[in-house]
């Protein structure tokens, strides 16, 4: 147990201490809020049990009751704690959680724009990095809202593009907001703008020779492996290309990150993992298709084009190739729709790709390694093969290298970053 810093009451690291807790915790916790008037309490702890998911923290399925029922209060609850402490792995996004608490207190605001999960308590303590989320339970696949989506499994999803549609439309709105009346813009304070902040944690950092070796694994593998990887990358002009844009995008991150925390008309508060699995979805009495997004680790003001990639770079290869276009007009019209700037689509797009390829040059040329070492010679022919369909991770990772690959092949990630440098006044230097 630590203090946590908004109520200052002893909050629990992990399972354990909570089931410790027990009731009086939850009591305490709910009545410290606001959730729980302060002549109820938690009577019973019916269920606790604990669930996988996710890259960080631990997490529990609860159940209590309470004195008497209380309008707004939930039975049925969802806990997520910011440690893991049996995986250091895991562990390092301990940090994520802090800002997500603060938005917890945000979306108690009356006349929040997004459907979010009901919060009941909320703490973080910043020197240990330990925290505890605790909401509503979304009930998926019941009570009219659909089952859950898992990550980079949308070629079993029914009709992915409608749910992206409503998912983009609650991005686009939750940016739209912040700063308008609905959502005011003194709030700002409580999340700063970070863009080296959202990521997943502290990267290992690689210098010439591994940042070589790491790019040969990549060619190879493309070269190697026609089933992993989609078919338009593989030809040897595009491999040339990379070759030579890869270390350019390495050597011109910070520029990139830059330039997209410069462009005021173009950052907002986002989501920035808002990928289908940290959503659910329902109809309306119209029978329109809506969205409500979970998970809000790493939340606050980013470039927009950081949001986009985040809730799209596990779709599927060709929902990208038919309707990113489509999708990016949906999402500016729905930010300015709520009182957001007018935004260039075009410039928008820009923002998206040049963030993707930072993040998938960080993080995703180690693919093909996490690949050769789960399945050494034996690798499986595609994505649908049980060994990548049943583990997300490889199966995400995978998914993601795929559609920057295609995405770099199709939108000259090059040229972008030629056309960003010019409007930096940078000098590109020569190719590594």
């Amino acid at each position: 147990m630590v203090t946590g810093a908004q109520f200052g009451l002893p909050i629990p690291a992990d399972p354990a201490a909570l089931r410790g807790g027990g009731e009086r915790f939850l009591t305490e916790a709910f009545r410290a809020s606001g959730a729980l008037s302060v002549d109820n309490a938690v009577t019973s702890i019916t269920e606790c049990r604990e669930v996988a998911g996710g890259s960080t923290g631990r997490k529990l399925v609860l159940s209590v009751e309470y004195g008497r029922p209380q309008p707004g209060v939930h039975t049925e609850l969802f806990v997520k704690f910011s440690r893991d402490l049996e995986d250091p792995l895991r562990d390092r996004g301990k940090t994520q959680m802090e800002p997500e608490v603060r938005f917890a207190t945000l979306s108690r605001m009356p006349g929040f724009p997004i459907a979010v999960p009901v919060v009941q308590f909320a703490d973080y303590d910043r020197p240990s990095g330990t925290g505890i989320l605790i909401t509503e339970r979304i009930p998926f696949g019941r009570d009219g809202i659909e089952r859950q989506y898992h990550k980079c499994l949308d070629y079993e999803m029914p009709d992915p593009v409608e749910h992206y549609r409503a998912l983009l439309t609650a991005l686009g709105r939750l940016a739209g907001s912040y700063g308008s009346a609905s959502l005011p813009g003194a709030l700002a304070a409580y999340f700063p703008l970070n863009v080296q902040g959202a990521t997943v944690g502290k990267r290992a950092p690689h210098d010439a020779a591994s940042s070589e070796r790491r790019l040969a694994q990549l060619l190879h593998f493309v070269e190697t492996r026609p089933g992993l990887v989609p078919a338009n990358v593989r030809s040897p002009e595009f491999l040339a290309r990379l070759r030579e844009d890869v270390p350019r995008v390495a050597g011109h991150e910070h520029t990139i990150m830059r330039q997209l925390a410069a462009d005021a008309d173009y950052v907002a508060l986002c989501h920035w993992n808002a990928n289908v699995d940290n959503a659910w979805f329902w109809r309306d009495a119209s029978g329109a298709l809506r969205c409500g997004l979970l998970d809000w680790g790493c939340v606050g003001q980013m470039n927009m084009g950081m949001a986009l990639w985040g809730a799209m770079s596990g779709a599927e290869t060709g929902l990208w190739d038919g309707h990113f276009g489509e999708l990016l007009e949906l999402f500016v019209a729905e930010t300015r729709r709520c009182g957001g700037p007018r935004l260039d689509p075009d410039r928008l797009r820009r923002h998206t790709l040049l963030y993707a390829a930072v993040m998938g040059v960080a993080w995703l040329l180690d693919v093909p390694a996490l690949v050769h070492k789960r399945f050494g010679a034996a690798a499986p022919g595609g994505r649908t093969d049980p060994r990548v369909r049943n583990d997300e991770s490889v199966r995400a990772p995978l998914q993601m290298l795929s559609n920057l690959l295609n995405l770099w092949e199709r939108h000259g990630i090059g040229n972008l970053l030629d056309e960003a440098l010019a409007e930096d006044g940078s000098v590109s230097p020569p190719a590594a």
